[in-house]
């Protein structure tokens, strides 16, 4: 099976979880979406992730985070895909639900958040929304 946007199916993967009240979902593993979860870790809108094996392939663990039965995460939209990219300069970023959330911007420093890419003057790719 080929997937035209993995990073869009590994959203999915964690928004259905949350949905369905998972404890945990499985995605399967590339350097990039270990990267954007770990992203997702660091911010609290997950409670951690790592690499597994499922069925011989590698894979990705994803623990889901629920504050009193409610989902950490409200809102994880995709913004750039493939049929349409989305950029920014540093400068041209703006705050998500004015600070509560945050974009994850893929830079040549690496994958970070909004507020980091500010404080470090980089732009780039912006992945995906959170809140």
């Amino acid at each position: 099976m080929s997937f035209q946007d993995p990073i869009a199916d590994c959203l999915t993967r964690i928004r259905n979880g949350l949905m369905r009240g998972k404890v945990d979902v499985m995605a399967p593993y590339s350097k990039l979406k270990h990267e954007l979860v770990n992203v997702l870790v660091a911010e609290g809108y997950i409670k951690s992730c790592e690499k597994a094996i499922d069925d011989g392939k590698p894979s990705i663990k994803i623990v889901l985070k629920y504050h009193n039965s409610a989902p950490a995460i409200k809102t994880l939209k995709r913004i750039s895909k493939p049929s349409l990219r989305r950029y920014s300069a540093s400068s041209d970023l703006k705050s998500v639900k004015n600070g509560l959330g945050a974009f994850i911007i893929s830079t040549n420093q690496g994958l970070m958040t909004d507020k980091e890419a500010k404080a470090k003057n980089v732009g780039g790719e912006i992945l995906c929304e959170v809140f």
